[in-house]
């Protein structure tokens, strides 16, 4: 269990609207458990309960049901917050503070020592590229800058555990840059990172695991090459001397063009459209086998989550 830096087992979350409102259920018995070190990716669509899962861990709000353990103690107990470091999606603007104010406010509220906290402020704000900006107002910052000082913000207490709720989210492709790099380092230095994102690509380039939630449940877990399937999920060929809707074999899509005929056919039938094509005397131009990713997975359990 050292090695399991963030344990959450079958947690639980109703919300009740108002009197004549339906009870929502958000979280449905979810469990995962984030290990030492890695970078772990809690991705799936809005509203799947991501924030919930996260106000949970962070004690914003209180589960129903269901436990959490941050550094292999109990997430209420204060020693767990002083090694837990987090980052909002939507981070409170103090208008009328600086940067470094801001950040020297939440030192003491950390209990840091004056002695060190400057030094302290000084090193997070060079991380996230923000020394240049830390004595302007927050009310001039611009959303990237917001996502930056938040970072800045949840890296100060040199945290074990670095949760971070949608990071990358509003920053232009530089910021974006910026942020994973910070991710990437802070994950090299030896913090856990746990984030959540609905954005694909920046999930599979640097976690190392990843659990995808729709609908309030971990639908799976896994590394990204654990999660995909090493087998193609279909193939695409482009064709000639043979047109699509003549063919016996099952084809998911297909067009014909001036040139060639191209379809998609899933890798099951792949060999029989080979045979038929050879049979009718056509000639097989290419065939590209296509592999899933991470957005095809996403949206199966998506999709097929009524089932």
């Amino acid at each position: 269990m050292a090695d399991i830096q963030l344990e959450v087992r079958d947690l639980r979350k109703t919300f009740r609207p108002g009197l004549f409102e339906s009870d929502v259920e958000v979280l449905k018995g979810l469990s995962f458990e984030v290990r030492r070190g890695e970078i772990f990716g809690f991705l799936g669509p809005n509203g799947a309960g991501k924030t919930t899962t996260i106000k949970a861990i962070t004690e914003i709000i209180f589960p129903d049901s269901g436990s959490i353990r941050v550094c292999g103690l109990p997430h209420t107990d204060l020693e767990a917050k002083r090694r837990l470091g987090f980052m909002t999606e939507s981070p409170y603007i103090y208008r009328h503070l600086t940067g470094r104010e801001f950040l020297r406010f939440c030192g003491e509220l950390l209990g840091m020592q004056r002695s060190g906290l400057e030094e302290r402020i000084s090193g997070v704000l060079d991380e996230v590229a923000m020394d240049a900006l830390a004595d302007r107002k927050m009310g001039a910052y611009s959303k990237g800058m917001l996502q930056r000082l938040a970072l800045a913000q949840a890296l100060l207490g040199e945290p074990d555990l670095l949760v971070l709720d949608e990071p990358l989210s509003g920053l232009d492709p530089v910021g974006r840059r910026d942020v994973r790099d910070i991710i990437l380092q802070q994950a090299a230095a030896g913090t856990t990172v746990f984030f959540s994102s609905h954005i694909i690509p920046d999930v599979e380039t640097i976690c190392d695991r990843v659990a995808i939630i729709v609908d309030g449940r971990v639908r799976a877990v896994g590394s990204v090459a654990e999660l995909m399937s090493d087998e193609a999920e279909w193939s695409e060929a482009t064709f000639t001397g043979a047109v699509p809707a003549d063919l016996r074999t099952p084809l998911l899509a297909s067009h014909v063009g001036s040139d060639a005929s191209w379809a998609r056919v899933s890798s099951a039938h792949r060999d029989a459209l080979i045979q038929e094509l050879a049979d009718r005397g056509a000639r097989l131009v290419s065939l590209n086998p296509v592999r899933s990713n991470l957005e095809d997975l996403l949206m199966r359990h998506y999709e097929g989550m009524g089932s």
